[in-house]
């Protein structure tokens, strides 16, 4: 059996309503998913994805020329053909041999595996409303961005107000909290929340005596994303309780070797629709210490690109039984959704922080604003602070603030 075509197109997925909102303002490029589709000489037929505006690996041209004309079970191993290619190789391979793709992948060690509901940061109100709708769903866990330009204890205390008991909470600071002596005061707080059961990179990776000091003073899980720092230095210095996961089949089995033989668990984090979400769930059904729920976004979208959308039953999904990714792609959706680029900007808009005495400082992107609390020069954890997103309205002023902010940040202070 050999690769005979290998086609790519570009659907616009639109995202649920709070979503849609929020990722405006950074990620709205991530509406964007490339499906893949293989052909082969046998007449079978393989799918899979890549968000390319977020992703591990995009499929390149090159990577489409050396797969032609090959044995999906010989190319399908190669992370560096690219997310959505290696996705539908495993698919077709799997059909091929009449197994689910997990059977190619190695011995299974679980049926159904765990997954959680992620949402990027937002309101404390827009993360009730997303809880809401992730109980009703049937999740039973959530990973947030934690962020300093929005109040993060606002935001738990609004979390508790919708979820039950058992509903645990991953945040996710990105490093945020700048140092440890910022951090420290900060996830004892939040430990008071019994919800609250993970705290994910709360300082930069890299500082690992200032890591140790966290885990030492916390009831909560520390995950750091897996490598930074190498694996071996997070074990010994006892940095962290487990880790995030992510990458080509081949870096996923290898880092899950490394999870089993340290015994510390971790989650697979592969973001897309429904048919990422598949295929995570066939890798986590193999992976030993994939215990933590997965993160793939899948809930931000209003359509999963499938057939028969996955079912979420107390937190975890069924991993299919029927040979490949065992899914059937929705065509019908593909068409409808069709997009002529994988580009999408962000919103256009300024961006303005507000502190409870009164400073505002405005920004011209995340990334401008990032940087100016990564670099300290705001706190990091302020009850009351907010975001607010001030959008072209076609006027001078706005014309006028906006050409400000090119140049950094601007400071107004309060009385």
């Amino acid at each position: 059996m050999k690769v005979t075509a290998i086609d790519r197109f570009f659907v616009d997925v639109p995202f649920r309503e709070v979503p849609e909102r929020n990722m405006a303002r950074f990620l709205n490029g991530w509406h964007v998913s490339e499906v893949c589709r293989v052909e082969t000489d046998a007449g079978l037929v393989g799918v899979g994805e890549t968000l390319p505006n977020y992703t591990w690996g995009v499929v390149t041209p090159s990577a489409v020329d050396r797969t032609i004309g090959r044995n999906p079970f010989e190319a399908m191993w190669d992370d560096s053909l690219g997310a959505g290619l290696q996705m539908a190789l495993f698919d077709v391979a799997g059909k091929a041999a009449g197994v689910p793709c997990y059977r190619l992948m190695g011995q299974k060690v679980r049926d159904w595996c765990p997954i959680a509901w992620w949402s990027i940061d937002m309101p404390a109100r827009d993360f009730a409303i997303e809880l809401k709708d992730a109980v009703a769903a049937g999740y039973v866990a959530s990973k947030q961005k934690a962020r300093p330009w929005f109040d993060v204890f606002a935001q738990v205390a609004a979390d508790r107000e919708v979820i039950p008991a058992h509903f645990t909470l991953d945040l996710d600071f990105n490093g945020l909290l700048v140092n440890a002596g910022n951090a420290v005061p900060v996830v004892k707080s939040l430990d008071e929340c019994p919800n609250v059961s993970i705290y994910e990179s709360p300082i930069p990776q890299g500082d690992v005596e200032g890591n140790r000091r966290i885990r030492r003073s916390t009831r909560c899980a520390i995950a750091m994303h897996h490598g930074s720092p190498p694996v071996m230095t997070a074990v010994r210095e006892q940095v962290c309780d487990g880790f995030v996961v992510g990458g080509g089949a081949s870096a996923v089995l290898r880092q899950s070797r490394l999870a089993h033989e340290a015994n510390m668990p971790f989650w697979l984090q592969l973001v897309g629709t429904g048919l990422t979400t598949v295929f995570a769930m066939h890798l986590g059904a193999v992976c030993s210490h994939a215990q933590w729920p997965a993160v793939t976004c899948v809930n931000m979208y209003q359509h999963q690109l499938l057939r028969v959308p996955l079912e979420v039953k107390g937190g975890y999904i069924r991993v299919p039984e029927t040979p490949g990714l065992g899914i059937e792609l929705d065509e019908d959706a593909c068409e409808r959704m069709r997009a002529s680029s994988s580009e999408r900007p962000n919103q256009r808009a300024v961006y303005s922080v507000h502190r409870p005495n009164g400073d505002q400082t405005y920004y011209l992107s995340e990334r401008q604003y990032w940087d100016d609390y990564a670099a300290g020069n705001l706190p990091v954890a302020e009850p009351g602070t907010t975001l607010d997103a001030l959008r072209d309205d076609g006027s001078a002023a706005w014309t006028d603030l906006q050409r400000r902010v090119q140049g950094g940040p601007v400071r107004s202070h309060g009385a």
